[in-house]
């Protein structure tokens, strides 16, 4: 049968419809990263309803584009307004999930990724005709997004909540061991069990420079004398000494090899010591993530971040969405055998692999 001669007008005006709310929901994204990164948010959560000059006078803001903003916030229904007395006031059931102070529940961190992946369109599309990938340092303020977005999820529970779903990890960190970070990005993991574990020593492994320069400069400023942060490209991981500890946060998906990495890991990883590897908690098969709650956030942040920085490595591109699944493989063809996963009520971006050699 022809597509012409089944066609249903009534699904097709529905589909529309529903494309015109993405357009809608999509340019809500890129306000809603505006009033993140302005604090318009936590401004207007302090405040009773308030005209556009007193909010914009109380955020430090020009009122022209403070005016302008909460038009969007007003028509994309985040932001009530009044117009007997011209106020606008964000609820409290609202500042719960756009604030600073929701922490994790604070979707105005995710909501920065829209614009960040953007910058990068250009260079995608050209990826699409003539294959490789976008390189790390063609992103702007990628890292500075991620490190927002780990402390919110990861680095907030590290120490009360992560480290105990390792067997006797902080009992080993306080006497003293060697630990490493795949990854370690700006190092705020890092500098945090350095801080409280002052026995133990770390190192972080990171391919970008620019953000150990902050990952330095933050240890520094703490006067940690137990940590230590290098450049090193880790797709042939080749492991120089042991480490009785390692882990890695939302780290090892976009490398150029995640197989060498893997097996990089396991060679440096002493008898009986724990890997950590904290990674996205979705399927790699595309069937099993219809129900994700931010299932189309990640394949567009893998297509235009993760797969792609690592192609342009030359590597294998498994992409944001690689799976637990394929991990648990690749995790086995490493050499592990005792895997245990587990899921944080507070995260449901992430599943937790605690991997014993």
């Amino acid at each position: 049968m022809c597509k012409l001669c089944s066609f249903d007008t009534t699904k097709a005006e529905a589909f529309g419809e529903q494309l015109i709310g993405i357009m809608n929901q999509g340019a809500l994204s890129l306000m809603i990263s505006v009033g993140h990164r302005t604090r318009l948010f936590d401004t207007m959560d302090k405040l009773p309803p308030a005209t556009s000059e007193v909010i914009a006078q109380k955020a430090g803001l020009q009122e022209r584009y403070v005016r302008e903003w909460l038009g969007a916030m007003v028509t994309g229904k985040i932001v009530m307004f009044n117009p007997k007395d011209q106020t606008y006031e964000l609820p409290s059931e609202h500042a719960a999930y756009l604030t600073r102070k929701a922490g994790s529940n604070n979707v105005g961190v995710l909501a920065q990724y829209i614009p960040v992946l953007a910058y990068v369109e250009d260079a995608v599309v050209r990826c699409f005709y003539e294959g490789g990938g976008v390189p790390y340092e063609q992103y702007n303020r990628f890292h500075e997004v991620m490190v927002e977005d780990s402390g919110l999820a990861v680095i907030s529970s590290l120490i009360n909540e992560v480290l105990p779903l390792v067997p006797n990890i902080k009992e080993k960190l306080t006497a003293g061991i060697r630990v490493l970070d795949i990854g370690c990005g700006s190092g705020r993991a890092l500098n945090l069990m350095a801080k409280h574990f002052p026995a133990s020593t770390f190192v972080g492994y990171d391919l970008c420079e620019e953000p150990l320069v902050n990952a330095r400069r933050e240890a520094q400023a703490q006067g940690l004398t137990n940590v230590y942060f290098e450049q090193r490209d880790l797709t042939y991981f080749q492991p120089e000494q042991p480490f009785d500890f390692i882990t890695a946060f939302d780290a090892i998906h976009d490398q150029a090899r995640p197989d060498n990495v893997l097996a990089g890991v396991y060679q440096a990883l002493k008898a009986g010591g724990y890997y950590l590897m904290v990674d996205i908690n979705a399927s790699s098969r595309v069937e099993n993530n219809m129900e994700h709650p931010i299932g189309p956030l990640l394949y567009t942040v893998s297509t235009m971040h993760c797969m792609t920085v690592s192609l342009a490595q030359g590597g294998m591109g498994l992409g944001t969405m690689w799976g637990r699944e394929k991990a648990n493989v690749m995790l086995k063809e490493a050499g592990f055998s005792e895997i245990r996963e587990h899921l944080l009520p507070q995260d449901f971006q992430n599943r937790y692999y605690v991997i014993r050699k």
